[in-house]
């Protein structure tokens, strides 16, 4: 795949009402013709608040708005039927498809169950208290409104290592199941943060169990059947087993006609730990750069005090450049979420150009940057907020310049606190572009092209700056920004 382009087509207070399938099939094409190859579409699973449901609660994986169950037969995103239909439009614009894939944990169980269970510290889950309580906690799911179509596999208490309510005694907190599975803890290879981050919410799915991850590779073979999607976006991989994900990717590409992508959602700062699980998954999945998207929002917040010169220090990009999706924002940093860290507006299109037109990384744009979105919730402070994400107006030029200039070598002159740039030479057959971008003042980089560009102009596509660039017979010139800007300079036609 030539300069591959993924989407996030949805964000997390996308309207209600089963409008996003047949919003993706009518942009298909549109996203086609601007350079987006990839679309990462939402969890299609019926979650615990059916059609309310952003999709990170599952409870159903094999009802894809197909079946009567919790309150609705649609997703929040639309039925099984304008699911298929919008990825069978993706396709036939040569736009792949990403499904979320979310299997930590399980909610809305269908029936309580007696159980027993210890107490576990929520600041240190290795501190297990000894002593063992009977209680009763919502562990069994038999999807009674699917009614073993597809899989008549019933999930109970064996199936979970963890809950954060039990019944009889009430409770809230952190309590690790006792069954065939538990007695040595929790699962090796996850994050070390609380101790061990095996358990994060709902009933935790524990992949020792074979029945489990039989279950599980069956519905990954199942859902490509029905689905006919390019790969999967893998949710909370921090607090799943590494080895459990490189045996279930392996299990897929056996599976699949044509090599999967895989990208996962392992939210850490810390790039050691980023690197760790690529190589205990052997490579098999790339992975987000959260690293440098703090490094955006630190720009964003900094201006003229951030050293752009150090933007990509101690991201995964810097480190492994073959395994990191960069981004600008995603559904769980953006205002009013969890991990709410914003890159201000100033500063997106200086983001997105050095995600978009430099060799490496694989970029994903985030929907409100592309299309904006508005929405209103609670934060932390109590209050009511309503929010305005309005789209960032060079990315459609500059995702387009992508697959039309960011070509062939690239050279970077990251030599200055407040103006940096690069190039990208070109090839015989594509041009290449220069890129030039400022967080104080207007931004100049005398650079010299070669003789083959010798007298010739050039214009900023972004239209930031209105003048051209005229080169000298050596093939040089001053390219130019404006201040707190980014200027994406291609050569015109003779």
């Amino acid at each position: 795949m030539e300069n591959p382009t993924l989407l996030q087509f949805f964000h997390w207070y996308y309207p209600d009402g089963g409008k996003l399938w047949p919003e993706v099939a009518e942009k298909a094409e549109w996203l086609a013709s601007i350079g987006i190859t990839m679309a990462w579409l939402p969890p299609a699973s019926k979650g615990e608040s059916g059609g309310y449901s952003v999709g990170y609660d599952t409870y159903d994986l094999f009802d894809l708005g197909e079946f009567d169950q919790k309150g609705s037969v649609a997703t929040k995103y639309g039925d099984k039927a304008q699911l298929i239909a919008a990825v069978e439009k993706l396709r036939s614009h040569n736009v792949g498809v990403l499904l979320d894939v979310v299997l930590n944990h399980k909610m809305g169980a269908d029936e309580k169950e007696q159980i027993k269970v210890n107490r576990v510290s929520e600041e240190n889950r290795e501190e297990i208290d000894e002593e063992v309580i009977d209680a009763e906690a919502w562990t069994r799911f038999t999807f009674a409104g699917r009614g073993g179509q597809y899989s008549e596999f019933v999930w109970d208490y064996h199936c979970f290592s963890g809950v954060d309510h039990i019944e009889n005694p009430d409770e809230q907190g952190v309590f690790k199941i006792v069954n065939d599975y538990t007695a040595e803890g929790w699962n090796v290879e996850v994050d070390d943060e609380f101790g061990n981050f095996d358990y994060l919410m709902g009933a935790n799915i524990d992949f020792r169990n074979n029945a489990v991850r039989e279950e599980l590779k069956f519905w990954a073979r199942w859902v490509i059947e029905q689905v006919p999607c390019t790969g999967f976006r893998l949710d909370a991989v921090k607090h799943i087993p590494a080895w459990f994900y490189k045996e279930w990717i392996d299990s897929i590409q056996e599976a699949a006609s044509e090599p999967m992508f895989i990208v996962a959602e392992y939210w850490s700062f810390e790039t050691d730990k980023l690197q760790q699980y690529i190589h205990q998954v052997e490579g098999k999945t790339m992975l987000f750069d959260a690293p440098l998207l703090l490094n955006f929002h630190n720009a964003s917040k900094g201006g003229k005090d951030y050293d752009l010169r150090t933007v990509f220090d101690g991201s995964l990009l810097q480190a492994d450049p073959w395994h990191a999706v960069t981004i600008v924002a995603n559904h769980d940093t953006q205002p009013l979420q969890s991990l709410e860290i914003p890159v201000e507006p100033w500063f997106k299109p200086l983001a997105y150009a050095l995600i978009l037109l430099r060799e490496q990384g694989l970029p994903a744009i985030f929907y409100p940057d592309l299309f904006g979105a508005s929405y209103e919730d609670s934060g932390d402070d109590g209050n009511t907020h309503q929010i305005e994400l309005n789209k960032v107006t060079e990315l459609e030029t500059l995702i387009s310049a992508r697959q039309q200039y960011a070509w062939g070598v690239q050279t970077d002159y990251l030599d200055d606190p407040h103006c940096i740039a690069f190039v990208r030479s070109g090839t015989a057959e594509k041009p290449g572009c220069v890129v030039v971008m400022s967080n104080e003042g207007d931004g100049v980089k005398h650079i010299i092209l070669g003789d083959e560009f010798s007298n010739s102009q050039w214009k900023d596509i972004t239209g930031n700056v209105d003048s051209a660039v005229q080169c000298d017979d050596q093939g040089a010139a001053e390219f130019r920004s404006n201040g707190g800007s980014v200027s994406v300079w291609v050569k015109e036609a003779a």
